[in-house]
C-alpha cells in the first residue's frame, strides 16, 4: 500500500474497530441490557462485519472466501437488528422477542448450510449472484418495514415539527445505514480509491457523529438509559393522547408477561421495560389513572386470583394469593378485600352457592 491508501486504511479500520468496541460495551457490559440496547449492539456488531468483508476485499482481494461467506451471514443480521432495534424504542412483546431470535437463527442456519455444501472459494457465482442477491432483498425489506416504523417521524420532519431526542436518535441511525451501503454502490462515492473504501470511511464518519448524538446530555436522559423524551414530565401532566397510548402499552407488557405475578416487581424495572423513567410511569399513574404503582398491580393480581378461585375450586387460597404475586397471605386477604369488598374465603363461597344454584 502507498502512503495515500495507509491513511485511507486507518481512518476506515479506526471506525470499524471502535464500532466493534460499542457493540461489545453494548452487549456484555451495559448494565442494565435493555432490549434497544441488544438490538443496537447487534446492528454495529453486523454491520461492522459486513465492512469487514469489503474492506478486506479492497486491500486484500487473494485471501480465501471464507471471510466473504462470514461477512455475507452478519450482513443478513444488518437489516433484522435495524427493524427491532427501532421496534423496541416503542416496546416488544415477548412474541416479537421470539419472532427476532428465529429471525437470526433462520438466516444464520441457512447462510452456513450453504457455506458448508458450496464454499465461496468453489461456488463464487453462486454466492454472487443468488446467495448475495437474497440477502440485498432481505435487506431492502427490512429497511421498508423501518421506514414504516418511522412513517410517524418522517410527517414530523415534513411538518417541520421539533423532534424529541429518541427520534432523533433512531431517524440518524435509520439515515446512517441507508448512506453506508449507497457509498458502496453509486459512482459519486468512489473519489476515496474505490467503492469499498468510500463504504468504510463513511461508516466511520456515521459512527462518530451517531455516537455524540446518542452520548448527550442535552437532556439529560438518552435511548440507551432505557428513558424516552417523548414528554418533559417533571413540569406538567401528561395530554390525554399520550397517556392513551402509554396507558395501552403498559396493559400489554403487563398482559403479555404476566409481570404482576412478580412480587419483587418494581416501578422502576417496569418503566425500562416500557422504555420510559420512573418519573414518567410514576405520573402517568397518579396523575392520569389516579392509582398508585402498588394499587394498579395489585388490581392486576386480585384480577388473576378470582379467576383462579372460579377455575380452580380445588386449590388452597393461600397458594393463590402467592402464585398471583402476592408475598404473604395477610397482604392477599385485605388487598382482595379492598378491591373486592369481601374477603377471599367468601367470594370463594359466593361462587360455590352459585354453581349450586
Amino acid at each position: 500500500m502507498n502512503f495515500g491508501q495507509q491513511i485511507l486504511f486507518f481512518f476506515g479500520a479506526l471506525g470499524v474497530f471502535n464500532g466493534f468496541i460499542i457493540s461489545i460495551y453494548l452487549l456484555a457490559f451495559k448494565k442494565p441490557l435493555s432490549a434497544t440496547s441488544a438490538f443496537l449492539g447487534l446492528f454495529l456488531l453486523s454491520l461492522c462485519l459486513k465492512i469487514s468483508k469489503s474492506f478486506i476485499f479492497y486491500f486484500y482481494p487473494d485471501l480465501p472466501g471464507i471471510y466473504i461467506q462470514i461477512g455475507i451471514l452478519f450482513s443478513s443480521w444488518v437489516g433484522p437488528s435495524l427493524f427491532y432495534f427501532i421496534k423496541s424504542a416503542s416496546g416488544l412483546s415477548q412474541k416479537n422477542l421470539t419472532i427476532a431470535k428465529c429471525t437470526y437463527a433462520f438466516w444464520t442456519g441457512a447462510i452456513i448450510a450453504v457455506s458448508l455444501i458450496a464454499p465461496y472459494d468453489s461456488y463464487p457465482g453462486l454466492w454472487n449472484d443468488y446467495v448475495w442477491t437474497i440477502v440485498a432483498a432481505q435487506f431492502t425489506i427490512y429497511n421498508i418495514l423501518s421506514a414504516w416504523l418511522l412513517k410517524p417521524t418522517f410527517i414530523k420532519v415534513l411538518k417541520r415539527e421539533q423532534l424529541p431526542t429518541t427520534e432523533k436518535l433512531l431517524l440518524s441511525v435509520f439515515i446512517a445505514n441507508l448512506i453506508v451501503p449507497l457509498a458502496f454502490k453509486l459512482p459519486i462515492f468512489s473519489f476515496f480509491n474505490g467503492y469499498c473504501i468510500s463504504g468504510a470511511l463513511f461508516f466511520s464518519l456515521a459512527l462518530y457523529l451517531n455516537t455524540l448524538l446518542f452520548m448527550s446530555k442535552r437532556r439529560g436522559e438518552n435511548l440507551l438509559s432505557g428513558k424516552t423524551e417523548a414528554v418533559r414530565y417533571a413540569n406538567k401532566k401528561i395530554n390525554e393522547q399520550q397517556a392513551v397510548a402509554l396507558t395501552t402499552k403498559l396493559d400489554r407488557i403487563i398482559s403479555e408477561g404476566a409481570l404482576y405475578k412478580n412480587p419483587d416487581l418494581k416501578l422502576n424495572d417496569l418503566a425500562s421495560k416500557m422504555g420510559i423513567s420512573g418519573h414518567q410511569l410514576s405520573q402517568l399513574l397518579n396523575d392520569n389513572l389516579g392509582k398508585s404503582f402498588a394499587a394498579y398491580i395489585n388490581e392486576y393480581r386480585v384480577n388473576e386470583a378470582c379467576q383462579m378461585i372460579a377455575k380452580q375450586q380445588h386449590v388452597k387460597l393461600e397458594a393463590i394469593g402467592y402464585e398471583v404475586g402476592f408475598n404473604s397471605k395477610s397482604t392477599f386477604y385485605s388487598t382482595f378485600k379492598k378491591h373486592k369488598n369481601t374477603t377471599p374465603t367468601l367470594y370463594k363461597e359466593q361462587l360455590s352457592v352459585i354453581v349450586v344454584s
